[in-house]
């Protein structure tokens, strides 16, 4: 089959990213082209035949820059420059080249919260000393106490652990995420002219948008008072001079015909709608939906809601189910809590990963199916299940800073499984990958799927098909039907229903004239069994 050339996806409107299906790639965990034991841009090229036969119409990046890896990637020392591990500068060009040829734009993450403690700008600021033009790019403060002994304030951190670290001289530095990864003042118009070289950097290189990592929290207050908590307006959190930050942004990617989305999270829908007017970003990632129970109430309050918190702005809403950060969907809703909540997370979790399956099958034809784009996690099409990592093997920051009560991130991190047959099921081929892959990873390869017509592969790829040539799906209105309880049925324009059934029983189907796709077989009767979706054309 002929790949498909770039342009707007059939049933698209110009705006390609209006309904767009994502790919998110974790290059260290993807596909190892070098054999080391770390994915990189080698190993993503060599799999780009895979994402162009996949349908999706973008690959997102995490972090693919020079970094020591204190958080992933997420402490970036150079935006200019590929971290070693995943290849150079030549091979990010060739890589963005290469999918754009197959129909497949790119898309990276730009970390403005913060840089690495490895970047020149704030080893120079270390050596400079206190009071220095250099220590200006950063929130640096005398300690309070006596002896400036306590830290300047006593905001929390978005891990655990202290958000503030005195240095030699007796100066403290701010870093809401880990010490490694020092907040940038952004009210310093050096900060603000470097982000934007870095934008129009990766622009002439090709790059179609950009993911704003953390978008709501690099303005701070310049006073850096307490947290108070429910006091607005926050100190750090949704600050206003953000705005134009992102207009200025905005203006930049206009030029080059690139799109935003911003990782916003944010509880006031009208807060969160203000990011998203016509001058600021395009889109930004619904969070809501991601975390959501597997609830038939709750996803229907989720989507109407974040429906309704774009529709003024006329933004299109953005659909995830997993991301490098959450549970993976499989064993998220295997186990008793299906909702996901950072504060939760703990060893030894139960999970039915059968109940999983079913339903994350069900739940990736209700993703596919609402209005606008939609992100799907490097995995997620395979029905990967999270991995417990043994302790001694973690990297996660997120767990040490929890002083070992939290599992981390790294369990949806693990190597892909390509190969059943081939060592570390065809990940790489002469060490063992980064993070170990657990027993059984071999019966979720893509090779062994590709050849079962019934697997979560193939299903992906029917129902991203279907999305691709059908003009009802991406970007368009959706009504909801009457149907019973536990049941979601909703029609897209002009006769595609989707439905799915989260109650106990099995649904009786509305009239329609075709089956386009089901998560699963339907009962002899026709009816439409617990746990499972459906799109009919009527």
């Amino acid at each position: 089959m002929a790949a498909p050339q770039p342009g707007p996806t059939p049933g698209h409107t110009d705006d390609w990213w209006r309904g767009a299906a994502i790919y998110q790639v974790y290059p260290r965990s993807f596909a190892d082209g070098d054999g080391d034991g770390t994915g990189d841009l080698a190993g993503v090229r060599s799999r780009l035949p895979y994402l162009a036969d996949l349908g999706v119409d973008a690959i997102w990046f995490t972090p693919w820059y020079l970094s020591p890896l204190a958080d992933g990637g997420y402490d970036v020392a150079d935006y200019r420059a590929i971290d070693p591990a995943f290849g150079d500068l030549h091979e990010a060009e060739r890589l963005i080249a290469e999918a754009r040829e197959l129909g497949i734009r790119t898309i990276v993450d730009i970390v403005p919260n913060h840089v690495s403690d490895q970047h020149r700008w704030f080893r120079a600021a270390l050596a400079a000393g206190p009071g220095s033009p250099e220590r200006k790019l950063f929130h640096f403060r005398p300690g309070r106490g006596e002896h400036g002994e306590l830290p300047p304030n006593d905001w929390p951190s978005q891990f655990s652990g202290q958000t503030w670290t005195r240095v030699e001289d007796g100066e403290w530095y701010l870093h809401l995420f880990t010490p490694q990864q020092p907040d940038l003042n952004w009210a310093h118009p050096a900060v603000r002219e470097e982000h934007e070289e870095v934008l129009r950097f990766w622009f002439e290189r090709g790059v179609a948008g950009v993911r704003i990592d953390s978008a709501a929290l690099p303005a701070k207050d310049p006073d850096l008072p307490d947290f108070v908590e429910d006091r607005d307006p926050h100190p750090y959190i949704d600050r206003d001079d953000l705005h134009e930050i992102y207009r200025s942004w905005r203006r930049i990617a206009d030029a080059y015909d690139a799109i935003f989305v911003g990782e916003v999270w944010l509880p006031d829908s009208e807060r969160f709608a203000r990011y998203l007017r016509p001058d600021e970003l395009h889109t930004a990632f619904n969070f809501s939906f991601l975390s959501c129970p597997w609830d038939a109430d709750r996803l229907r309050a989720a989507i109407d809601d974040t429906l309704a918190e774009h529709a003024p702005v006329g933004a299109p809403a953005t659909w995830v189910l997993c991301n490098h950060d959450v549970t993976r969907t499989v064993t998220r809703y295997g186990r008793q809590d299906t909702a996901f909540d950072f504060a939760t997370k703990a060893f030894g979790t139960p999970a039915d990963l059968r109940l999983g399956t079913r339903r994350a099958r069900a739940a990736a034809l209700l993703a596919l199916a609402l209005p606008g784009s939609v992100y799907i996690y490097q995995g997620e099409e395979l029905g990967l299940p999270e991995a417990e990592i043994p302790r001694d093997r973690i990297q996660d920051p997120m767990h040490f800073r929890s002083g070992g009560t939290d599992p981390g991130r790294d369990g949806c991190r693990v190597p892909l499984p390509w190969t059943a047959d081939a060592p570390y099921a065809g990940f790489g081929s002469r060490t063992e990958p980064w993070l170990p892959q657990p027993e059984g990873w071999p019966d979720y390869a893509a090779d062994r799927q590709a050849a079962d017509p019934d697997s979560m592969l193939n299903l992906y790829r029917a129902a991203l098909g279907l999305r691709r040539a059908d003009p009802a799906l991406g970007d368009g209105p959706l009504r909801w039907l009457p149907s019973a309880d536990g049941v979601l049925t909703f029609h897209r324009s002009p006769d595609l229903v989707c439905v799915a059934n989260l109650a106990e029983t099995p649904a009786t189907l509305p009239d329609h004239t075709e089956i386009l796709l089901s998560s699963g077989p339907l009962d002899a009767d026709g009816r439409l069994p617990s746990d499972t979706a459906v799109w009919l054309r009527t």
